[in-house]
């Protein structure tokens, strides 16, 4: 074990739930939802909270509910002492693992020994893109910033030549995934309930609510495209608007020796790169091609793959072009079926992998997500 390694202690979500105003958790405020993951993750984890040394968090859209630095205020609501310091950060749907990833730089540098990396988004409570306000300077410069995600994802199946039947057989595969991970207990032990409800009704939510256990593929044929006339992406085979929150205690090999703390996984290697940014949802190839040769491992080493679902084009484009085993990949289902909460899905899929990782007794994991104009997180760990 080197001096600088570090440890992902525990790592913990909440259930997402759909983005609306009828959703689950609509009426919880993005703070307070972010509030209890930090406690539920201290808990679980077995750390004092005075321990912590920095709330590293994503949040993609930060105004409004989501506005004045949400990690900071969160680990005051959860009640961390108030010398633990918080910072918020914005590298678009990155961001959560953006968070794991400086996070853990700063335990490797030295500089700190115990910091949470974690994101929130509340969806059906800041609008996406509501933050955004460019010049008319630089939209002249850079059209591409006028181009919707949408027509990247039209960009990318028509280039690695991928149908509407694809496109649509995965979606549903990734909400079977889900459901059956949800029926079997799978993802139990890194999601905790919450008391929540909408309307004035209240119930406990305990499991992610966009899964639809046996989705309609007639009716998955018939939505209409959305971003271009004969095309193939729909509503039915992209990612939810949702809401949602999840965080990844970390530690460097001293502190958990130090503590007798458990050490569930091993940050082996992690990148960002930017990428065409009108292809823009590209980057996870160069990302995962970047890490690989970071971490001096193969392709074929990894034993599973998160590739976020922001549309089905993605990782299809991507394991067609890398020629990944599709059966290694988002094998629990992904944001097709569970949302995508913009700044809580990084850590919400590290959280995943983790736990993928030891249900299946797998060694390494690979998880790369794309970003909008043009950039990619990736991050492969090792189950310890």
């Amino acid at each position: 074990m080197a001096a600088h390694d570090v440890y992902i202690v525990d790592a913990v979500r909440t259930p997402v739930g759909r983005g609306k105003e009828d959703g689950a958790l609509h009426n919880i405020h993005p703070v307070d939802l972010l509030a209890m993951t930090l406690e539920e993750l201290v808990r679980r984890a077995g750390v004092e909270k005075s321990m912590v040394e920095d709330v590293i968090g994503g949040v993609v859209t930060p105004l409004g509910d989501q506005g004045a630095c949400p990690p900071r205020m969160a680990a005051l609501k959860a009640g961390f002492p108030i010398d633990v310091p918080g910072v918020q950060l914005n590298r678009f749907c990155g961001s959560g693992q953006q968070a794991i990833h400086f996070a853990s730089q700063a335990i490797a540098s030295g500089d700190i020994d115990i910091a949470i990396g974690c994101g929130v988004e509340s969806m059906s409570r800041v609008a996406i893109g509501s933050d955004a306000n460019f010049s008319d300077e630089f939209r002249a410069a850079f059209p591409f910033q006028l181009l919707h995600q949408g027509v990247s994802a039209e960009m990318m199946a028509e280039k690695w030549n991928l149908t509407r039947a694809e496109l649509d057989e995965f979606s549903a595969r990734s909400h079977c995934r889900a459901a059956e991970a949800q029926r079997n207990g799978w993802t139990a032990n890194e999601i905790f309930a919450i008391a929540a409800g909408s309307n004035g009704s209240a119930r406990t939510l305990d499991r992610d609510e966009g899964v639809r256990d046996n989705p309609d593929m007639s009716k998955m044929a018939s939505l209409k495209t959305v971003f271009k006339p004969g095309g193939v992406v729909t509503a039915g085979n992209s990612s939810q608007i949702s809401d949602g929150a999840g965080a990844v205690l970390l530690a460097s090999n001293r502190k958990v020796l130090e503590l007798g703390l458990k050490k569930r996984a091993r940050i082996v290697a992690r990148v960002a790169v930017g990428s065409d940014p009108e292809l823009m949802l590209s980057g996870p190839i160069p990302a995962t091609r970047s890490v690989l040769k970071k971490a001096g491992l193969e392709l074929s080493d990894i034993d599973a793959f998160e590739v976020n679902e922001a549309f089905a084009s993605v990782p299809l484009a991507w394991a067609k072009e890398l020629g990944a085993d599709l059966n290694k990949l988002n094998v629990q289902g992904g944001a097709i079926a569970h949302g995508h909460p913009l700044g809580a899905t990084g850590a919400i899929l590290m959280t995943k992998l983790v736990n993928i990782l030891e249900r299946t007794g797998g060694r390494y994991g690979l998880q790369t997500m794309c970003i909008g104009f043009g950039m990619a997180t990736a991050t492969i760990i090792e189950r310890v």
